[in-house]
């Protein structure tokens, strides 16, 4: 597995525990997302390095950079049709640009001056935004909210062939650690190394609402 992994507790220890944050594995060229899929679509991406076959372009397709979030999704890849976990990675400078064009799915008055300047938004977006308030890896609810992206249209177009540096079928490694998630092994529990990831574009971090922390790390790339 490509995917560069760490003990989950050591990784609990620098995550902030509150607020708003884009935890996700990145460096300066690529980041990973992730989408749990049913067997004949995801196994066709991760053979092919794109999404064909039985994927449809007409519905919207939701990533998500943070792992356990997708993890509580799809019951650690044990829900029906979430059964194959990817690890896709994209290009950095695509994400930066879903970032940019992300409208929140729902009326945000802090964000938007009124509720006609949201639907513009959204009419004219091909990136829907949501926060979720993210899951601890046996599923317990935490402080902090995750976000996931929902892409449509060209957004969907591109994501789906064009942005993508590699994809990887992960299942196997999700399977082992599902284990020690049964188990309440979480000495034994392995995740993909995550940090914060910073939106150098302030207007757009304001925008997504990110919660700002002093001290934060960042992976030493």
């Amino acid at each position: 597995m490509n995917l560069k992994t760490e003990p989950y507790l050591n990784q609990q220890d620098r995550w902030q525990s509150r607020g708003r944050a884009i935890l996700a594995q990145y460096d300066p060229d690529s980041i990973v997302v992730y989408q749990a899929y049913r067997p004949s679509i995801g196994h066709f991406a991760s053979q092919n390095g794109y999404f064909g076959g039985e994927f449809k372009l007409s519905r919207m397709t939701w990533i998500k950079p943070n792992f356990l979030w997708m993890m509580y999704r799809s019951g650690w890849g044990t829900k029906e049709g979430q059964e194959v976990t990817l690890a896709i990675r994209i290009q950095r400078s695509a994400f930066d640009s879903i970032l940019a064009q992300a409208v929140h799915s729902q009326y945000i008055p802090e964000v938007y001056e009124n509720q006609q300047i949201w639907n513009n938004a959204v009419k004219t977006s091909d990136v829907r935004l949501q926060w979720d308030p993210d899951h601890a890896p046996a599923g317990e609810k935490l402080e902090r909210r995750a976000i996931q992206l929902g892409l449509q249209d060209q957004a969907a177009i591109k994501y789906s062939r064009e942005w993508i540096v590699n994809i990887e079928d992960i299942s196997e490694f999700v399977t082992e650690q599902r284990q020690h998630v049964i188990a309440k092994n979480y000495d034994a529990l392995l995740t993909p190394s995550e940090w914060a990831y910073e939106v150098s574009n302030l207007e757009t971090a304001k925008r997504l609402q990110l919660s700002t922390f002093d001290g934060i790390d960042t992976p030493n790339t």
